[in-house]
């Protein structure tokens, strides 16, 4: 199996494919532990913003609208970039979508529809595509995470922030993982054979209670590690087809 050498650590292709197709589905199966609270990024603003909204009511707009979204995630660890995936999914609804992952010597898309995951190396030539059961959990629960962090207290509500010229609400902090098995039952689940017992999260929503960024901080294998992603063309719910073989 291919590997991934970073510094001291050595991480699997295996789990950053997990790590990613994770990241397309709300999170599931996180890596195991917790790291330092993410710092707000070069790319907000710390002057007033306009369009300023209160995170509750806007995540209450949220659940009331399912939207698809495009995404760019990352993953990386001990500094180093080790994979980077970009699709397209629904949020807020039944989880579908599509994606590809890319690393050093590594290609893998995926496509999830309403009753299956289909997945292709593209590594390979001539592999084809190999169909499994979809979770029956896996569904995307964003506004999930962003009311834990609220019902944290104040402290979570880190204020307005522009990103990419869209007002913004950062929200902050660190999450128990029991707390998490309400709205990620898939990501409890993981974490807790691990042996974890919480991490951290920063996330920016817009005044729709979409997510426009999430990113999470954990140890992974004595590495500081990051998952990373940014969400846009936000627009109505669509269908994803099971590709053609």
């Amino acid at each position: 199996m291919m590997t991934f050498a970073v510094r001291r650590t050595t991480v699997s292709a295996a789990a950053v494919v997990a790590v990613c197709l994770s990241v397309l589905s709300g999170c599931k199966d996180a890596p195991e532990g917790a790291g330092a609270p993410a710092p707000a990024s070069s790319a907000a603003s710390a002057t007033p913003v306009a369009g300023a909204f209160e995170p509750e009511q806007a995540l209450a707009e949220a659940e009331k609208t399912p939207y698809a979204a495009s995404m760019k995630a990352t993953s990386e660890a001990a500094g180093q970039e080790l994979s980077t995936m970009t699709g397209r999914s629904n949020i807020g609804t039944l989880f579908t979508g599509r994606a590809e992952i890319r690393s050093s010597g590594m290609w893998i898309e995926s496509v999830t529809t309403t009753d299956a995951n289909y997945i292709r190396n593209r590594t390979k030539e001539g592999s084809g595509w190999v169909k499994s059961p979809r979770s029956p959990d896996n569904d995307a629960n964003y506004a999930g995470y962003a009311k834990l962090l609220l019902a944290a207290g104040p402290s979570a509500k880190k204020g307005m922030e522009t990103r990419n010229g869209v007002p913004t609400y950062h929200l902050g902090g660190r999450l128990d993982l029991d707390q998490v098995a309400s709205v990620d039952p898939r990501t409890h689940r993981s974490m807790k054979s691990k042996g974890v017992t919480g991490f951290d999260i920063d996330q920016w929503i817009d005044a729709q209670g979409r997510t426009v960024r999430f990113e999470q901080r954990m140890d992974m294998r004595g590495a500081q590690a990051a998952n990373k992603v940014d969400f846009s063309e936000f627009g109505p719910v669509e269908t994803f087809a099971a590709p053609e073989r």
